[in-house]
């Protein structure tokens, strides 16, 4: 794929480059997901007290990851823009400051997951072979954060030159793996002994590092990246400041989307280990649909930021109105898909009846909140693709964090708990009262937060098509914070 065409492409067009570049980073979301997935069917074949380390521990881990994946990400709109403007030699070097700040980032992380009854205060009294299993099972993904950050690098580049593939094959290949290491060391196979929740971590850790050694010897070997000499090379603090100036908001952005499913289990704990594991089969199966939009979005924001580095502009506002058109055909099939087939898809995840029970339960919530999930998503991609963070944080503040978090605590475990019962009884009869209410605020949260976004894509958009006639803006360059 080219980075700029002489000629006006169709709706059609536009259409199907998104779709070429979507589908091979959602296969790789998916395979990324998918650990997530298998931890959580395994760990629930294991025992109780295991689903619920796994899912207290994971919920933490995602939090700290998901955050510092954000920053990282602000090397795609850049790279991509580079890619766009036939800045080869930019991209690699790009490339190799943003590997320097996924180190410095990696220990943040430990750092935040070392002490896990920090976390776990918000979720009251929790059983000391629970809390023994968080710890264990965070010790074990510290190891791995060094190689899953820097290998977000590596995605970062292939997804922003429309080189998805690479990464694609590489998370396929270590779902093997992963299901091979989580049997061995969850189940205590092949002398092993068996570790449950923290055994999922090590394998996880042990996963992290295969993946990373494929990526950099996939980079070094393929004449397309190549191309633009990636490599470490020195510390620059300019660079550093241009990807923290955009990875700290975009960083902050995606805290705020997870975090939302951290304190939720957080606190969703304190209404039993059976009710704690409905929630997380809930949030992973949200996880699991949100990577259909997250797909579709990464692939309109790179190519977007391609557009503006090639001072298109036009191209880059049609490209996303196709993005945002595929995503919400995309969330209506999804939705859809989660009403009909509820049944075998809590067969595959559990087959703890209590469990399940509170599951269903709660899954006739989970249409409407991907709903909301996909449009938002797609436009908080778009919004990246302009260099555009700092503005989108501060309405996902707002209304995740407002709304969504601190109103379904208020209304679910806070002073006002049990307010919502009658609505929580109505919309997903049988649901624990106090997941539900979180479940419901959520969706109001996602609601508010896909208009506003939307009313400032609009505004940006607008803004930059009247800078390019008016020649101001030509470059489609803007301030991160714009």
């Amino acid at each position: 794929m080219t980075p700029a065409r002489s000629a006006r492409p169709t709706p059609g067009r536009y259409i199907k480059d998104i779709l070429g570049q979507a589908w091979p980073v959602l296969v790789s979301s998916w395979a990324s997901v998918i650990f997530g997935v298998i931890d959580t069917a395994m760990a629930g074949h294991a025992s109780a007290a295991d689903l619920q380390a796994m899912a207290l521990g994971a919920s933490i881990y995602i939090t700290v990851f998901v955050g510092l994946m954000g920053v990282v990400h602000a090397l795609i709109p850049i790279i991509a823009q580079h890619f766009g403007a036939g800045r080869h030699r930019e991209v690699g070097e790009a490339w190799g400051q943003g590997v320097w700040l996924s180190m410095g980032l990696s220990l943040v992380g430990a750092a935040a997951m070392l002490f896990p009854d920090v976390w776990l205060r918000f979720s009251g009294d929790v059983a000391p072979e629970v809390r023994s299993g968080v710890t264990w099972y965070l010790r074990a993904l510290i190891m791995a954060l060094p190689a899953t950050l820097a290998f977000r690098c590596i995605y970062a580049m292939g997804t922003a030159v429309s080189r998805p593939k690479t990464v694609m094959v590489i998370n396929l290949g270590s779902v093997a793996f992963k299901i091979l290491f989580n049997w061995i060391f969850i189940f205590g196979k092949l002398g092993m002994p068996a570790l449950g929740a923290a055994g999922a971590g090590l394998s996880t850790a042990i996963v992290g590092w295969l993946s990373l050694a494929a990526g950099l010897w996939a980079i070094s070997r393929d004449s397309y990246f190549q191309r633009f000499r990636p490599r470490l090379g020195r510390f620059q603090w300019t660079r550093q400041k241009e990807l923290l100036l955009l990875g700290i908001p975009m960083g902050g952005s995606y805290l705020i989307e997870v975090c939302a499913f951290t304190f939720m289990a957080l606190l969703v704990a304190r209404e039993g280990m059976y009710v704690n594991g409905g929630h997380q089969i809930m949030a992973s199966l949200a996880a699991l649909c949100y990577m259909v939009p997250m797909a579709v979005g990464i692939a309109s924001s790179s190519l977007t930021a391609q557009a503006i580095g090639a001072r298109d502009m036009r191209r880059a506002r049609n490209m996303g109105r196709a993005g945002i058109g595929i995503v919400a055909a995309g969330a209506l099939v999804t939705a859809s898909v989660l009403i009909v087939a509820r049944r075998p898809i809590l067969g595959f995840y559990t087959d703890d009846v209590q469990v399940a029970l509170v599951a269903a339960a709660l899954m006739q919530i989970l249409p409407w909140f991907h709903l909301g999930d996909a449009m938002q998503c797609i436009i908080s991609y778009l919004l990246r693709a302009y260099k555009v963070a700092v503005v989108p944080l501060i309405l996902q503040v707002v209304a995740l964090s407002g709304l969504g978090l601190v109103g379904g605590w208020w209304l679910g475990f806070g002073p006002a708990a049990g307010a919502l019962a009658p609505v929580v009884h109505a919309v997903a009869p049988g649901a624990p009262i106090g997941a539900g209410t979180m479940w419901l605020m959520a969706i109001l949260g996602l609601s508010l937060s896909s208009i506003l976004l939307f009313g400032w894509y609009g505004h940006v958009v607008r803004t930059k098509m009247g800078g390019r006639r008016g020649r101001a803006l030509r470059g489609g360059r803007s301030p991160s914070g714009a």
